[in-house]
């Protein structure tokens, strides 16, 4: 098997029960795969940082606002590695509730760059944004919402 195929066999599943887990409200399993060294960087959908200090209550913040999360798929469409980096680029397809609500499906295209560290992979840097319509960048707009204002529709 070659670097990337080794790579992949190893990274999506540990990958998939991080986000499952994170959708379902445990943020635990994301926290693990991510690196905690610098640099790290995070563009996501609708929050971002630099530096773990910045993008750890970030993680907590998404880990509160998910629950019931019944599907997950990440969609590779391109992936490389070499000894020390690797990267995938794909689309996220996800439902799960945000603050409590109804759940939803939403798509997101990410870009996911990996650093391998005491031999396994972290992610260093994570870009996503909501693929396709006003519909997917609002629903991710609740999560920057109070619980209390997504349940009220504002």
């Amino acid at each position: 098997m070659d670097q990337t195929g080794a790579f992949l066999t190893e990274t999506l599943p540990r990958l998939r029960e991080a986000e499952v887990a994170l959708h379902n409200g445990d943020v635990g399993p994301r926290l693990a795969m991510w690196s905690h060294g610098d640099p790290v960087t995070l563009f996501g959908g609708v929050m971002g940082g630099s530096g773990w200090a910045e993008i750890e209550p970030i993680f907590h913040r998404l880990g509160a606002s998910f629950s019931d999360c019944q599907s997950y798929e990440h969609e590779v469409i391109a992936a490389g590695a070499n000894d020390g980096l690797a990267y995938t680029v794909a689309f996220e397809h996800t439902t799960a509730s945000i603050n409590g609500g109804q759940p939803m499906e939403y798509v997101l295209r990410v870009t996911t760059v990996f650093r391998r560290e005491d031999g396994e992979w972290k992610v260093v840097h994570r870009h996503a944004d909501p693929l396709g319509s006003p519909p997917a960048a609002d629903l991710l707009q609740q999560l920057v919402a109070s619980p209390e204002a997504a349940q009220q529709g504002t």
